[in-house]
């Protein structure tokens, strides 16, 4: 059994796939430590949040708690480790989606894990960590990612009045922490910038490892980095001019590795 689950569900754009790989960077090193559970352990898992934060069904999210079970069912010996699960979407789709305003299903779906949690690990120390951002540049960087990876043709001012209720994520923080009955820990992403393993650091924080340990961490390159503007409505404009999903991608790879190579 676990001493400590530490889960860690969001939110996009946070810092999260920097944590992600720092953990999977150094997961020899955490070995004794700490048990991960990433991003590649779960897809059938957040397929199904995704699901649940569109549609908001009861059966999807029965299905959520079932493939939750699942993850649970499929862990190995963990005698006195930090479990630690890590993945944004387990909070849901990145909001901006149509009509996906907002991380109002997060709330109901960590209470259904904690639930789940607890019943598993009765005498486990659980709890929830939540990466945030500042309102202005999480829009910014939420917008660039639907831009990158969809057909959004809005520019971002359109994005920002449409969407900037989603931006409020310590509001959200403060919703999930009346809600699932655990202690919530959240740590924005501007104050990680001088920490030797930037935002990894205040999650590491949680699992007590040794300090001797902790300086022999190494922090990857830097994830998903935001390009300039230019790039960016580069890339509308392809969103704009290619009718089909394959000339989207095909010519939006082509930006990109263009203002990679420059």
């Amino acid at each position: 059994m676990p001493r400590r689950i530490i889960l860690h569900a969001g939110f996009h754009k946070t810092g999260t796939s920097s944590i992600q790989a720092t953990l999977r960077e150094n997961r020899i090193a955490l070995k004794k430590y700490a048990a991960l559970r990433l991003r590649w352990h779960m897809q059938e898992l957040v397929s199904a949040t995704r699901g649940y934060s569109t549609w908001r069904d009861p059966l999807t999210l029965i299905k959520a708690q079932d493939r939750f079970e699942k993850l649970m069912d499929g862990l190995p010996g963990m005698p006195r480790r930090t479990l630690i699960i890590s993945d944004e979407e387990l909070a849901g789709h990145l909001p901006g989606r149509g009509d996906l305003a907002d991380y109002s299903a997060a709330p109901v779906l960590l209470y259904a894990f904690w639930e789940i949690m607890t019943k598993r690990y009765p005498e486990a120390e659980i709890m929830l960590y939540l990466s945030t951002r500042a309102p202005e540049t999480w829009l910014k960087s939420a917008h660039w990612e639907h831009v990158k990876s969809s057909n959004m043709t809005m520019d971002m001012e359109a994005f920002h009045e449409r969407y900037h209720a989603a931006s409020n994520l310590e509001g959200m923080v403060s919703e999930i922490a009346s809600r699932v009955p655990c202690p919530v820990h959240h740590t924005a992403l501007e104050d990680c910038r001088d920490l030797p393993l930037g935002p990894a650091d205040p999650l590491l924080d949680l699992c007590d490892l040794p300090l001797s340990l902790r300086s022999e961490l190494v922090a990857p390159p830097p994830m998903n980095t935001r390009l300039s503007d230019d790039i960016l409505n580069a890339m509308i404009a392809a969103n704009k001019a290619n009718p089909t999903s394959s000339a989207r991608k095909a010519a939006k790879a082509a930006i990109l590795a263009e203002a990679r190579a420059s």
